[in-house]
């Protein structure tokens, strides 16, 4: 089995993805989605959690050999990210969405050298945005920022684009086609709903719903 597949069924398995196509969710961007992934859920999986730190940091290994920093996104990357820096024996630090209004105003916290080639760990990617928001904090500070993992992508080209206009590379460890068939063939959905989501997902991924 592949690892992509095998993060999709083990997603599935603890009910971190959730389908509800008669009674779809609302993203933060006002979007209506059949479809919910909170990755979030991991952490309460001991199994589940090492076998993805184990594969973002293969993931490292392979596409990003050179790092020497492991940053976590506030919030949701936080716990992986020290989780791969363990494993990897590597420095940790994370990134907030915006500077924090107190104390020392951080935005980012542990220590950060100049030039330090930083890879940022992310649970999810849809456009982007919050992953190039800490890639852009981490740069202005210093950092050498290699790419982004993550645990999984809804593939969008509008995250293509943002990745590729912020000149960043970025790779995950599974994606919304793998999610939908290891559904389906498990049962998690209706063969007969996975037209219907896999025609949600084309417009989602080429912007007509954004």
């Amino acid at each position: 089995m592949s690892l992509k597949r095998e993060i999709a069924e083990s997603l599935l398995s603890i009910g971190a993805v959730r389908f509800s196509p008669e009674e779809p969710f609302t993203w933060a961007s006002g979007i209506k989605s059949p479809i919910y992934c909170d990755n979030r859920l991991t952490m309460s999986y001991p199994g589940v959690r090492k076998r993805i730190a184990e594969g973002l940091a293969e993931l490292i290994r392979t596409e990003y050999p050179e790092a020497e920093v492991i940053a976590g996104t506030a919030t949701a990357g936080i716990p992986h990210a020290a989780w791969v820096s363990d494993l990897m024996d590597k420095p940790m630090i994370y990134i907030r969405s915006k500077p924090k209004g107190h104390g020392r105003g951080n935005q980012i916290e542990g220590e950060l050298k100049e030039g330090s080639r930083t890879v940022i760990i992310e649970d999810l990617i849809s456009t982007g945005g919050s992953s190039l928001t800490a890639a852009a904090a981490a740069k202005e500070a210093g950092a050498d920022i290699l790419g982004v993992v993550s645990i999984f992508t809804y593939g969008l080209e509008k995250a293509e684009k943002n990745f590729g206009e912020a000149d960043l590379r970025h790779h995950s460890l599974t994606d919304f086609d793998a999610l939908a068939n290891a559904a389906a063939e498990s049962g998690a959905i209706p063969r007969d709903s996975l037209p219907g989501l896999i025609d949600w997902h084309g417009k989602l991924r080429k912007g007509e719903l954004l």
